[in-house]
C-alpha cells in the first residue's frame, strides 16, 4: 500500500463539509445491522444489476466463465470515507493490476449516489468498475450489514460459476479482507 499516498490523499478527500451526509440513506442505516453470513461456500451467489459509473449496467452473470472479487466498502458522500475502507481502496487499486493478471475482475460497490460516486472514481483514479447502489439493496442481500449511516465493508470471492469461494464480513478486529489475502483466494480457486 502507498502509505506515503495514502495519508496524503486522505487529507485531501477527507474534510468537515458534511453536506450530502444526513440523507435517507444515512437514516436508513444509523441503527446497528452486524453482519449476516448469508451464504455458504460454494453456494451459487444471488445475481444483481447496478450501473457503473459510467451508466453500464453490470451483473455479476455478466461475468461467468471468470473469477470476481465482489468489494462493498463505505463510503459517506464523496468527501467523507470510513476510515477503514479508504486504505483499503487505496491498496485495492494499488493491487488491481495483479488481481487482473490472475484473470480476476473486481468490482467495488458502493451505497452513494451516482453523483458522488463519479466524484469517488475520478478523485481515486479507480481502474476498476464503481457500481453504484444507493438504495443498498445489494449490500442487503449480501448481508453486510449496517451502522451510523452507512452500511457496512465486506468482501467475496466468486468463481467462473458464480459460487461462492471465500468471504469477508466486517468486525472491528479485521474491518476488511486484504489485497493480498483476496489474491490468495483468487490463486486458490
Amino acid at each position: 500500500m502507498r502509505s506515503d499516498v495514502c495519508g496524503s490523499l486522505a487529507m485531501q478527500l477527507t474534510s468537515d463539509d458534511f453536506r450530502g451526509l444526513i440523507s435517507r440513506r444515512f437514516f436508513n442505516n444509523f441503527l446497528p445491522v452486524p453482519a449476516t453470513c448469508r451464504f455458504q461456500l460454494a453456494q451459487k451467489l444471488p445475481d444483481f444489476e447496478l450501473a457503473g459509473v459510467d451508466g453500464t449496467p453490470h451483473r455479476l452473470s455478466d461475468y461467468q466463465g471468470k473469477p470476481v472479487v465482489l468489494a462493498f466498502t463505505r463510503i459517506f458522500t464523496e468527501k467523507q470515507y470510513c476510515p477503514f475502507c479508504y486504505p483499503h481502496l487505496v491498496a485495492l487499486t494499488d493491487a488491481h493490476k495483479q488481481f487482473v493478471g490472475l484473470g480476476a475482475t473486481v468490482l467495488l460497490m458502493t451505497s452513494t449516489n451516482m453523483a458522488q460516486s463519479k466524484v469517488v472514481q475520478q478523485d481515486l483514479s479507480l481502474e476498476m468498475p464503481l457500481l453504484v447502489d444507493p438504495s443498498c439493496y445489494s449490500f442487503r442481500q449480501y448481508g453486510t450489514g449496517q451502522a451510523l449511516g452507512a452500511p457496512l465493508p465486506a468482501q467475496f470471492v466468486v468463481d467462473g460459476e458464480g459460487r461462492l469461494r471465500f468471504q469477508h464480513l466486517f468486525s472491528f478486529a479485521h474491518p476488511n479482507a486484504t489485497p493480498e489475502r483476496l489474491l490468495w483466494a483468487v490463486r486458490n480457486l
